[in-house]
């Protein structure tokens, strides 16, 4: 490992144990503001530190058992030497991947839960229904991870499937799994109303949007204009006899925000505010990334909605993610919400890319 790596981890070791000193003084726990700020950075340093302890004393057993090497004389011992040697060695090497990937910078959304945003695009009822397999699928994998998800806004159709339905999903470094799944998904297959079995191309636009706080994004009140109006579902169908649904047009931006799934008006605008809050905070984030272009570089394709990320084919029961050129015949268990097999190699090459873009520094 370099010596400037190095000299950083060895920084990092003792940033930590200044924390764990400050948590052990009894004027930090009696203030539990800061006491709680500490142990999040304690947190965060911890994994790091835990690593580079276990590289430095894995790292001092490969000396001495190369030195211990070439003084033994026993064949018996110099084999099991060089065993260890061989075992120690690809440890160190582990050790040093997972150190440098650890010491990049994080991103500050990665903790934060998300709003998930479903629409339909070119394609009509069959893109409508595919938006409601897409809501599955990642309503299956936020149980699989034992995540908390909760429908807050949605336009059906009457087939049974979404023009646009909007999740808030919180558990435990949601948007660190899920931030790449923003862009167009497209699906081809036969349609249940082509009677000559044709394929057909549709395409679902999906955004995930980290969920902003009220201290992230100021919104004034008199930029806001409300409407409410009486929900209905498909068809015109009544769903209460109240004006409960709400409507948000955040005037600066044009930004309009709906939701009407409550039978309280006051929870339908609390819910709609959340959304507009998170688009603001996601343009926001958006400008800043646009202006900063060392920051793409880090990333696995742009996230960009008008992107062409994955591809579900039913006919070959084939998932193809266009960005790291993956191809998987596991369409059904992917759609069942097993996408672990996509989203760890796009990690991984976002990774790849990021330590790339940092020894080229």
């Amino acid at each position: 490992m370099q010596s400037f790596v190095i000299e950083k981890l060895e920084g990092v070791e003792m940033q930590f144990e200044g924390l764990e000193s400050r948590l052990g003084d009894p004027s930090v726990y009696s203030d539990q503001k800061l006491f709680q700020q500490i142990s999040r950075e304690h947190a965060d340093l911890k994994e790091i530190v835990e690593s580079f302890r276990e590289y430095k004393t894995t790292k001092a057993s490969f000396e001495e058992n190369r030195e211990l090497l070439q003084m033994e004389e026993d064949e018996d011992m110099k084999a099991m030497v060089r065993e260890e040697l061989a075992e120690q060695e690809t440890r160190i090497e582990e050790l040093e991947k997972k150190l440098q990937i650890l010491l990049l910078p994080k991103d500050p959304n990665d903790e934060r839960d998300i709003l998930l945003e479903i629409r339909a695009g070119t394609g009509g009822d069959e893109a409508a229904l595919f938006a409601s397999d897409l809501l599955r699928m990642y309503r299956r994998f936020a149980e699989r991870e034992g995540w908390k998800c909760e429908i807050i806004s949605f336009n059906e159709t009457g087939l049974g499937g979404y023009k646009e339905v909007i999740v808030q999903i919180n558990g435990k470094r949601v948007y660190s799994r899920l931030k790449y799944e923003s862009g167009v998904h497209r699906v081809q297959r036969v349609p249940d109303t082509e009677t000559q079995g044709r394929i057909h191309t549709s395409a679902v636009t999906v955004a995930v949007m980290p969920e902003a706080e009220e201290l992230d994004v100021n919104i004034d009140p008199g930029d806001l204009k409300i409407d409410v109006y009486r929900a209905s579902g498909p068809g015109g169908q009544s769903v209460n006899t109240t004006d409960s649904a709400v409507r948000i047009t955040h005037l600066p931006t044009n930004l309009v925000v709906t939701c009407q799934d409550e039978k309280s008006q006051h929870k339908n605008k609390a819910k709609a505010l959340k959304v507009l809050r998170s688009r603001l905070y996601e343009q926001e984030q958006a400008k800043k990334h646009a202006e900063e272009a060392e920051m793409r570089r880090s990333q696995v394709g742009s996230g960009d909605r008008s992107e062409k990320i994955r591809t579900y084919n039913f006919p070959q029961s084939r998932v193809s993610d266009h960005r790291i050129n993956l191809t998987l015949y596991q369409l059904d268990s992917i759609l069942d919400g097993d996408i672990n097999p996509i989203l760890n190699p796009l990690i991984a090459s976002m990774q790849s890319e990021a330590l790339q873009a940092a020894n080229e520094e």
